[in-house]
Order: C-alpha cells, then sequence, then structure tokens
C-alpha cells in the first residue's frame, strides 16, 4: 500500500487506534492531520512521526463536539496537504468510564451531562466531522469516510447507555446516509465496528469464538485495506471485526 500524496484525518490521534492509524498511513506515505484535545501529548507524537521522514504530520487541538473547531480542523488540513482524502473518526468511549462515574451508580441515577457527553463524543462528533469534510470532498469529487462503531452498539449496555446508542447510530443510520449522499460526488462512507481490541487490558476479559481479542492493528490494518486501491468497491457498509463475538449465542456470551 502506498499513500503518497494523500491527507487523512484522525481524530483521538494522540493515543490508541487514532495514533496507530496516524503512524501507519504516515508510514505508508501519507499526510495526516492529528486531532486530539490534549495538546501536549499529541505534538510529541506529531514530531515522533515526522521525525521518521515518510509521510508528514499536522497536529491541532480539537474538542469533536465543537463544530468550529471540526470546522478549524478541516480547514487546516487543506490548507497544509490541499485535498482530505480520508476521515478516520477514532475519538470515543464510553462515558461512564471515560469521566469515572461512581461504579455503583445504576441508569437513572448517572447526571444526564454524563450521557450528553458520551453521545456528544461518539455520535455528533462523527456526524459533525462527516459534515465538514464532506464539503471538500464533494469539491474534489473523491474521499473516504470511516466511521467507528462497536460490537456494543449490537449488545446494548445496561449502564453506559449512551455508547451502544451512539454507536448503532454510527454502524446504521449515518453510515448508509453518508453513503447514499457522497455517491453523487465518488465518496465513500464505511463503518468498522470492532469487538474487544487490546487497547486495554480489560478487553481480554470479553469472550469471542476466537478466543481472544484483537490486536490494535488488525483493525488499522482492515481500514488501511478499505482506503487502498483495493478496496474501492467497499461501501455503505458496516463491518464487524470481532472476532465471531456477534455470532456467538447468548448463552456463551
Amino acid at each position: 500500500m502506498n499513500f503518497s500524496g494523500k491527507t487523512a484525518i484522525s481524530t483521538g490521534a494522540a493515543s490508541g487506534m487514532g495514533l496507530l492509524f496516524s503512524q501507519c498511513f504516515a508510514e505508508l506515505g501519507g499526510n495526516v492531520l492529528m486531532c486530539d484535545v490534549n495538546e501536549e501529548v499529541l505534538q510529541e507524537k506529531v514530531a515522533e512521526i515526522n521525525a521518521k521522514g515518510a509521510g508528514r504530520a499536522v497536529g491541532i487541538v480539537c474538542d469533536v463536539r465543537d463544530y468550529a473547531q471540526v470546522c478549524a480542523a478541516r480547514d487546516k488540513a487543506v490548507e497544509e496537504f490541499g485535498s482530505i482524502d480520508l476521515m478516520a473518526n477514532f475519538a470515543g468511549g464510553t462515558a461512564v468510564r471515560m469521566l469515572k462515574v461512581d461504579p455503583e451508580l445504576e441508569f437513572p441515577d448517572i447526571p444526564i451531562d454524563v450521557y450528553d457527553w458520551g453521545i456528544d463524543v461518539n455520535l455528533k462528533g462523527q456526524f459533525y466531522f462527516a459534515h465538514a469534510v464532506m464539503k471538500q470532498m464533494r469539491e474534489q469529487k473523491s474521499g473516504l469516510i470511516i466511521n467507528i462503531g462497536s460490537i456494543t452498539g449490537m449488545e446494548g449496555d445496561g449502564r453506559g447507555m449512551d455508547y451502544p446508542t451512539a454507536k448503532s447510530g454510527v454502524m446504521f443510520g449515518l453510515t448508509k446516509s453518508l453513503a447514499q449522499y457522497g455517491s453523487k460526488y465518488g465518496v465513500r462512507c464505511v463503518c468498522i465496528s470492532p469487538g474487544p481490541v487490546l487497547t486495554r487490558t480489560a478487553m481480554a476479559k470479553m469472550k469471542t469464538l476466537l478466543g481472544r481479542a484483537a490486536e490494535p492493528q488488525e483493525i488499522i490494518d482492515l481500514i488501511l485495506f478499505i482506503a487502498s486501491e483495493k478496496g474501492q468497491f467497499i461501501n455503505g457498509e458496516n463491518i464487524m471485526i470481532d472476532g465471531g463475538r456477534n455470532a456467538m449465542t447468548r448463552s456463551m456470551g
């Protein structure tokens, strides 16, 4: 795979899969605009990528819940690199975990602003970036939007309800709708929905038919394939990469 001359935007890019994607895309010759709220770590990671001398990275502080900041990130990518060929929406997380909510609190007792945060980051953040970058992609008549779903969007979560609510909306309504609109302008949209991934050690406890969680690189490799010349016929689809977890009977889970 060679992404020389191509530009990607990655959210959640200072850590986890957003960072791994940025590193891999740049190693394959591409340029990447890395977005995150943690400026210090973000700039450190940008410098590390640029020191390798393959593709080029630029960092920008961006809260995906703020549409003005999202548009500023889009404009920065075009200003620096001239195009946006790939939008990768990695920023996300379950609000009750990210905001360290008391584990004794149940759904009706958890403050609604916790759930607002989760829906804003996991659903509206991806929606905002899609809306913003589609203007550029429509003009250049090409592009790929990668949404990130989750096995939780299929299974639900009786406590962290913001997460499956947001992810299921991304996996089906948003992804299909973007593919429908984008088809007029040569723009594709695909959702990648992982099962357990070893970005956190706790994920190893989730069962799959393959008996293990995914390595983060396995998720990124799928995204890079879809973005490559070999993946151009994939569009409007939610692709589960979950080791067969979604195929398990409920008694096995």
